[in-house]
């Protein structure tokens, strides 16, 4: 249910190259260098071409604000702190984390040609959008890309606990086919909390089952949204997944776990000391790749072939309906809700740059 007129009107389409532009223009303005601006912009407006809306231009102003607030280095040292044949430490000196990520990506990737597998950690980075951006890079390579990250601000508890200690700590990973490829990126929560603060920027009320108070009642307010905690996926087993997962990304790498996560939604002047990790392998290195990718689409047309339940349309594979939106709003564009275009109206203004348009 919309919360009034401004929020019900219909979002207004826009081109992925003029979403690119604006992010650019915006990020060159508060000091990236044009590579950096540039690349975080094409990575941006992939998550929302792939319906990630949470993770796209929706954050560009909170991007923003940390930037100016000091908590983001504009012109980061990113390099490899660590390394041996099958691994690397990458330490991202605080620079915007598509950046660092999209090297760390490359250094795994590198890593897997020769050692068969490359597991790259990652310490003093920042948010880097949804995770299926980093697990689906090794595909082109005809790699399998796993990516796990500690979230940038604690919105789940321990499991029967109230304490905000544990974040969505998210995980992706993608693997090739020559017709289908698979990529599965979740998070240890029911909804990441992008898709609560989009919910709540569009007034809409939460679904039941995303979040819950206190007392451990559903919360469906987005009024009260920071009152609640995240439901994890599958109960205690989302919560020991989201354990986990911030271990390997997190402690592993020496970034921020547990009470050290600093809240970025609440905090734009605190470096987030944000940790990933992305795992290339390389399928050449297990067999022949033509014979993994020919399995690969032999399952997958197995599973979509099968029997559905009554009133189910179809069987959907992980990435299946990302890849649909990513068809759909590369022709279309990519809906811009008038709440988030007010925003980024506004950001053009404060920046002294040239406005999305129409």
């Amino acid at each position: 249910m919309k919360a009034d007129a401004a929020t019900s009107a219909p979002p207004q389409r826009l081109p992925a190259a003029q979403l690119k532009r604006f992010i650019a223009d915006s990020l060159l303005a508060v000091g990236l260098p044009a590579k950096d601006a540039a690349t975080c912009a094409e990575l941006m407006v992939r998550a929302d071409l792939h319906g990630a809306d949470g993770h796209g231009i929706f954050r560009l102003p909170q991007y923003v604000r940390r930037i100016k607030g000091g908590a983001v280095n504009v012109k980061p040292k990113v390099k490899v702190a660590r390394e041996a044949a099958g691994m690397a430490l990458v330490d991202g000196d605080n620079g915007m984390g598509h950046v660092v990520m999209s090297f760390a990506a490359k250094t795994a990737i590198a890593k897997a040609k020769t050692a068969g597998a490359a597991w790259v950690g990652v310490h003093r980075s920042n948010h880097a959008g949804p995770a299926s951006l980093y697990a689906a890079m090794p595909l082109a390579h005809d790699m399998i890309g796993l990516y796990l990250a500690v979230g940038n601000a604690n919105h789940m508890a321990p499991w029967g606990g109230i304490d905000l200690l544990l974040s969505t700590n998210p995980i992706a990973v993608g693997a090739p086919g020559n017709e289908t490829n698979i990529v599965l990126d979740m998070a240890t929560t029911v909804a990441a909390y992008g898709k609560v603060k989009t919910a709540v920027q569009r007034g809409e009320t939460l679904p039941e089952g995303w979040m819950i108070d206190h007392q451990g009642r559903p919360l469906t307010d987005p009024k009260r949204a920071e009152e609640g905690l995240l439901v994890p996926i599958g109960g205690y087993k989302g919560y020991g997944l989201a354990l986990v997962f911030g271990l390997l990304a997190g402690t592993l790498n020496g970034a921020a776990m547990g009470s050290e996560t600093v809240d970025f939604n609440a905090d734009d002047v605190t470096p987030t000391n944000t940790g990933h990790a992305i795992v290339a392998i390389s399928i050449a290195a297990f067999g022949d790749v033509d014979e993994f990718k020919r399995r690969v689409d032999k399952l997958a047309r197995e599973i979509r072939r099968s029997k559905p339940m009554p009133g189910v349309a179809r069987i959907w594979l992980p990435g299946e309906q990302s890849r649909a939106k990513f068809e759909e709003r590369s022709k279309l564009g990519v809906p811009i809700p008038q709440p988030l275009r007010a925003g980024l109206d506004k950001l053009a203004r404060e920046l002294k740059i040239k406005a999305l348009g129409t």
